[in-house]
């Protein structure tokens, strides 16, 4: 089943792309995928009796390039048939984040018709480019997520076409306070052939404007999550560009 391969990465390229290209400057927008999060080990209820699929047109009518939702239920308290609904119901890309270990959660993303899903290095080690050469052949592309230098050279061994520096660390659930210095720190280690995606900890337009600098995606969750709804439209607009409509 061959479904949407490289559909996030390429709607991040021609973001980028029409940016470089577009003298006017009229709908230059920053390449942003939100996140529809309804929970937080850190700070509990993100969701707050709203619906996810609300939070979903919010998301489109802000103009970003792709959307993630996070599947796992025991600390997210994600549903897997909420992530179904959300892929059925757009047409921008979707991105399963989960702690994948088995190929048949890979085989189950694609068949719910998302884009990507997300593989740890920290989780898979080794078996992560096995797990991408997979997700390959399922129709999927992947985001391979990293923290450190040693898992960066495990991505660098795939043909992953997105390579995404978590700012957090995965093995604390976000109760650390990772800042988007580690993106600073890490991004030179990417190659440049690698879409590159910064994740987490990134709370406001300084933190945007300096990822943005190394990178060419971010990847934004809770700020969007905790924003009150009347104003998420606007809050998520100010990240996309305040030129875009």
């Amino acid at each position: 089943m061959m479904i949407n391969f490289k559909r996030q990465a390429n709607a991040i390229k021609n973001c980028n792309k029409t940016n470089k290209t577009n003298k006017t400057n009229k709908t230059n927008k920053n390449a942003v995928i939100a996140e529809i999060k309804v929970h937080s080990p850190k700070y509990g209820d993100l969701l707050k009796q709203r619906n996810e699929l609300d939070i979903l047109k919010i998301y489109e009518e802000a103009g970003v390039v792709g959307i993630s939702y996070i599947t796992d239920k025991q600390y997210f308290n994600g549903d897997f048939d909420v992530f179904k609904e959300i892929c059925k119901n757009t047409e921008l890309p979707v991105l399963r984040k989960d702690f994948i270990t088995k190929k048949a959660e890979i085989e189950k993303t694609a068949e719910a018709e998302a884009s990507t899903v997300l593989l740890i290095p920290r989780i898979l080690g080794e078996e992560t480019a096995e797990f991408v050469d997979y997700a390959n052949s399922c129709g999927l592309d992947t985001l391979v997520e990293v923290h450190n230098e040693q898992e960066i050279e495990i991505a660098k061994n795939t043909k992953t076409s997105m390579i995404g520096i978590n700012n957090r660390d995965i093995c604390k659930l976000e109760l650390d306070d990772g800042t988007v210095s580690l993106t600073e720190k890490l991004a030179n280690l990417i190659p440049k052939d690698r879409i590159l995606v910064s994740e987490s900890g990134i709370s406001n337009l300084n933190d945007l404007n300096i990822a943005l600098m190394y990178t060419d995606a971010v990847l934004v969750g809770t700020s969007f999550m905790k924003a009150d709804f009347e104003i998420q439209k606007e809050f998520v607009k100010s990240f996309v560009g305040e030129n875009y409509d």
